[in-house]
């Protein structure tokens, strides 16, 4: 079983991943194979950001690693994979995500790029258009240490993701941040 771990940038995937590995549950890091294996269709130099060709990198997984055992793909792309059976989207508030983000010296265009994608609920969208919505999962991280979310994920894998209310789609709505946006 394949587990998309997604999220805008910074809602957490990455320090989450650690600990998931630690309880013995296998991670692929997709930045990681899409830089390895060049999966760059080009560069957005205004964005500074790179257009990764999706069809290549899903073939690629799929021809790499066993779909047989429970695997989770990290990274913000990863519901964008055909190989995917369940998905699980780390969301953060607005105001948070700013300061993570600024903690990273990320620059003011792509910070608000991410907040904007963030209030506008950008990756649950693409994600209820590729998957049932039984399948997607939501986790707020906005006040959560990386050990309680990380024992979250293991919960409901553990409960064979049988839907848990706190954790159905539609409970994180920071659609109301959109009148307290302000560029930086």
């Amino acid at each position: 079983m394949n587990i998309s771990l997604t999220g805008t940038p910074g809602t957490g995937k990455t320090s989450i991943s650690r600990i998931l590995f630690k309880n013995k549950i296998d991670i692929l890091h997709l930045n990681e194979i899409i830089e390895k294996n060049n999966f760059k269709f080009e560069v957005d130099k205004d964005r500074k950001t790179k257009i990764i060709e999706i069809e290549k990198l899903n073939k690629y997984v799929v021809d790499n690693f066993n779909k047989k055992k429970l695997m989770i793909i990290e990274g913000h792309l990863s519901h964008l994979l055909h190989c995917i059976d369940k998905v699980i989207i780390l969301r953060c508030h607005p105001k948070e995500l700013r300061k993570r983000l600024i903690k990273r010296k990320w620059n003011n265009k792509k910070i608000i790029e991410n907040i904007e994608s963030e209030i506008l609920d950008i990756i649950l969208c693409e994600s209820i258009s590729l998957y049932p919505k039984e399948n997607i999962f939501e986790i707020d991280t906005t006040d959560k240490t990386i050990d309680i979310i990380s024992f979250s994920i293991l919960e409901i894998i553990k409960n064979n993701f049988k839907e848990k209310e706190i954790y159905s789609i539609g409970n994180i709505d920071w659609s109301e941040e959109i009148f307290n946006f302000k560029v930086i």
